[in-house]
């Protein structure tokens, strides 16, 4: 019988112990499907030895030198694209701050062949994470907030069921063979944020469909902290700067992207009036600034 093979994909940065906790949790995989895995590892110019660490804890990883400024979605571009020559049955994206629950792979393969029995052909599956520590939801699949709110992106708490959902943040996600002869790779327009949805809107306008599976995959702490807020002395001119980098400008509750990246993003899903949508997260930058401008004089 012909077993399903899978290659799972990860990108890495100086984050050593993460990684190779990651990397352990997903070879501890206990699944009955028969599934063979190959991992693909972008390793992206760390000087923590990730590489070597890997390489003698798990010499069956194919590691992937990066250049150092590839970032999450310049990294999971380069382990996708090595992947694709070699046609997989499936695809399985994985942040290396992930660590999946025993089940993890089970629960993902499962969904996808009961999806499929469905009458769902090609669908893109995420898997829901929640903090180690707390259990709350940190990443999974969200929904558009509302019409009126193109860009805005709520996570879906898992149920028992697979519920639908607009698209997937990244750290999680399994992608059936079908759905990357559709969609393809990640774009290169985006360098760390906003691939990944990207990713999962372009599978919905492509006739594929885009789900969260039942249930919590594994634990992974959210990276960004809602709450977290710039200083009100910050000046336009710096904001700006900040902005200009691959992983933004953490204000308040949201991420400020780089702008040409935000403004393809805002083209493509926010309708007629895209340059509104993709001026308004920026709004809070100058309202800082001139704030912190007022308090000085």
């Amino acid at each position: 019988m012909n077993r399903d093979r899978l290659a799972a994909l990860l990108t890495c940065y100086n984050r050593s112990s993460k990684t190779l906790a990651s990397l352990t949790a997903l070879f501890s995989q206990e699944h009955n499907s028969g599934v063979t895995i190959d991992v693909y590892l972008v390793d992206d110019g760390s000087t923590d030895d990730t590489a070597t660490a890997v390489s003698q804890r798990f010499p069956q990883v194919k590691i992937l030198q990066g250049t150092g400024s590839l970032f999450w979605n310049g990294g999971m571009r380069i382990a996708f694209a090595q992947a694709l020559q070699h046609d997989y049955d499936y695809y399985l994206w994985l942040n290396d701050d992930t660590v999946l629950y025993p089940n993890a792979l089970e629960t993902l393969l499962t969904t996808a062949q009961t999806l499929q029995k469905q009458g769902e052909e090609r669908s893109l599956i995420a898997g829901s994470t929640c903090d180690p520590q707390t259990k709350a939801l940190t990443y999974g699949g969200v929904v558009r907030r509302s019409r009126w709110r193109p860009l805005k992106f709520d996570l879906i708490e898992p149920g028992e069921q697979v519920k639908r959902c607009d698209t997937i943040n990244g750290n999680c996600v399994l992608i059936p063979r079908n759905v990357v002869q559709v969609v393809g790779n990640l774009d290169p327009a985006f360098t760390h944020y906003a691939g990944d949805w990207d990713y999962g809107l372009r599978a919905a306008q492509q006739g594929c469909s885009v789900w969260v599976a039942p249930g919590y995959v594994g634990t992974c702490s959210q990276n960004y902290q809602p709450g977290s807020t710039v200083s009100s002395e910050v000046q336009w001119s710096e904001g700006l700067k900040k902005i200009a980098q691959p992983k933004g400008l953490a204000v308040r509750e949201q991420t400020l992207h780089p702008l040409g990246e935000w403004k393809v993003f805002a083209q493509r899903y926010a309708g007629l009036f895209w340059p509104i949508f993709w001026l308004i997260p920026y709004r809070r930058l100058l309202w800082i600034s001139l704030l912190g401008r007022s308090q000085k004089d």
